[in-house]
């Protein structure tokens, strides 16, 4: 039976730690766009809220219609980039369809980015000088390194090639030596190469893709996966593989609270990064 990595309790002690640096900086400012009425965006939303409010981050709660305009939402962007009261800007994702999404990131202002979406911010990363990195995969490597995962020389096979998860963990797996790989819905015999990893990890966005006989005997299994179904909240990973995996992260309660709680160590980031007078490359 594998051990289980329990975000909850490791995100409630980085909120405690979060909590006593947000009194020293003075409190800073998160703000958040939704655009729309997307029901689990909405809940994102409030969850992230309610975080920040209990470590003491003043936090900004900006809903737009989902017919609004493109501009509308780039000079809602730049009102906040040049408003000296908040240090965090986050746009919940994804988008109405006749928005830019790629448009409306780049006018974040990237020492405000704290989803490490911005270009900068992800070229920064993949040079190997990450700033202000996405939560989730922040979040990952944290709980690895709480229980003591070895990552150097591991293999590690990541499933998924978002930008806000497959690709950016891929990358600090990398950066802390381990030899990466990275599936996605094009490849052939996945099976074939999740069985070859030390430490797998899984955002897909599919409902118990990886199922026990998938898993490697030992190894350390992440499941960002977090899918509405008729039985309720399952991951990405069938929950049987904690039979086969030496470690593994639950659904509820593992990769989520991390997420969270990362969000939060970015706003502090960015806070720092700012008053440090961070001076990043013209874009």
């Amino acid at each position: 039976m594998a051990t289980i990595l329990d975000g909850k309790a490791l995100a409630e002690r980085a909120r405690a730690e979060v909590k006593a640096e947000v009194a020293e900086l003075g409190h800073p400012g998160l703000a958040t766009i939704l655009v729309g009425d997307d029901s689990a965006s909405e809940i994102y939303i409030r969850r992230k809220h309610e975080a920040a409010n209990e470590v003491g981050i003043r936090s900004n709660d900006i809903r737009l219609q989902a017919d609004t305009s493109e501009d509308e939402l780039l000079d809602q962007v730049a009102e906040l980039n040049g408003d000296s009261s908040v240090q965090g800007i986050l746009v919940q994702l994804p988008l109405p369809d006749h928005l830019d999404e790629a448009a409306v990131i780049r006018a974040i202002d990237p020492a405000k980015d704290v989803d490490g979406l911005h270009p900068l911010n992800a070229g920064l990363l993949y040079l190997g000088r990450p700033t202000l990195v996405p939560a989730t995969p922040i979040g990952i490597m944290a709980l690895l390194a709480a229980y003591d995962i070895e990552l150097s020389g591991a293999r590690a096979v990541v499933v998924g090639r978002s930008d806000i998860v497959g690709k950016p963990v891929s990358l600090l797996l990398l950066q802390a030596n381990a030899t990466v790989t990275i599936c996605h819905s094009r490849t052939r015999d996945l099976e074939r190469e999740t069985l070859d990893a030390d430490v797998l990890v899984v955002a897909a966005g599919h409902p118990a893709l990886v199922t026990p006989d998938m898993v490697k005997h030992g190894s350390t299994v992440i499941d960002v996966g977090m899918n509405r179904t008729d039985a309720g909240l399952v991951g990405d990973v069938d929950a049987a593989a904690m039979d086969v995996a030496g470690h593994m992260t639950p659904v509820p309660g593992g990769v989520g609270p991390m997420t969270i709680a990362s969000l939060l160590r970015n706003t502090v980031r960015a806070v720092r990064l700012q008053r440090l007078a961070f001076e990043f490359p013209p874009t």
